[in-house]
């Protein structure tokens, strides 16, 4: 009976097809914008109470970081200086990179932006996000008769 039915398998490959274009119909949410010839990396987690979003940003001065947020997208830009080079050094490997960025991420839930608070500690920054009132949800309790 398999002889007559050659394509019964083929489900499995339709499956994984159609999740590898899904890929590609997605909205860019997690990176929107990059400018500049580097980026910083970034973790975005949520928490029933939070966004969290850490960039790494090592060399960076936290006074060159900026962070705004606007319909639900937050941006972070900035500078990294380039350090002072002497004119006597000749180089063997230059792989550290220099010069402005920006990171745009669209968030996955309402936010509350007066609560919102940035911290920079050992070139990283952490900035907590916590949700607004109606993207936290509620429970409704189940009373039995």
């Amino acid at each position: 009976m398999r002889a007559l039915t050659p394509w019964t398998g083929m489900s499995g490959l339709r499956k994984e097809i159609e999740r590898f274009y899904d890929h590609f119909t997605e909205p860019m949410s997690v990176d929107m914008a990059t400018l500049g010839p580097w980026e910083p990396r970034l973790d975005v987690s949520e928490t029933r109470e939070a966004v969290v979003i850490k960039a790494e940003l090592p060399g960076v001065d936290p006074n060159d970081i900026a962070l705004s947020l606007e319909n639900g997208v937050r941006a972070l830009t900035g500078e990294k200086g380039e350090e002072k080079e002497d004119e006597d050094k000749r180089y063997h490997r230059v792989e550290r990179s220099y010069g402005a960025f920006a990171r745009a991420v669209r968030l996955p839930a309402a936010v509350d932006p007066s609560k919102v608070t940035a911290m920079f500690k050992d070139g990283v920054l952490t900035v907590t996000l916590p949700k607004a009132a109606e993207a936290k949800g509620t429970t409704i309790p189940i009373k039995a008769a």
